[in-house]
């Protein structure tokens, strides 16, 4: 997976979508965005964001998620689900583990609705 400038992907979200500080938004505009800012509002969700983040190859089993973050698999598998569903990570089925990983332009696109 090739890694993009997080510049560049700040760049192209702000040109593609609405700034919360620019103008008035729309209703499907607002929705979308309002999932992927609550899917950020917990701190187990944040933390696995930033495991993500920092893995070296830019993913990361869901198995190794487990111990770090002190909860149950259960746990676990519900914050990627709340993640997915929002669009901020993708799962990668092998076997029987799924490896996930960031959809970095959907959070550039977050990031870019609250610049002014």
């Amino acid at each position: 997976m090739a890694k993009r400038s997080g510049l560049i992907e700040v760049a192209e979200a702000a040109a593609c979508c609405p700034s919360v500080l620019g103008a008035p938004l729309g209703s499907a505009d607002a929705g979308d965005l309002a999932r992927g800012f609550s899917a950020l509002a917990d701190p187990v969700r944040l933390r696995v964001l930033s495991m993500l983040a920092a893995a070296p190859d830019g993913e990361v089993c869901v198995c190794d998620f487990v111990g770090p973050l002190g909860k149950s698999q259960p746990t676990i598998s519900h914050h990627l689900k709340v993640l997915g569903d929002a669009g901020l990570v993708h799962g990668d089925r092998r076997g029987k583990w799924v490896w996930y990983s960031l959809d970095r332009g959907r959070l550039a696109r977050l990031r870019a609705a609250i610049d002014a």
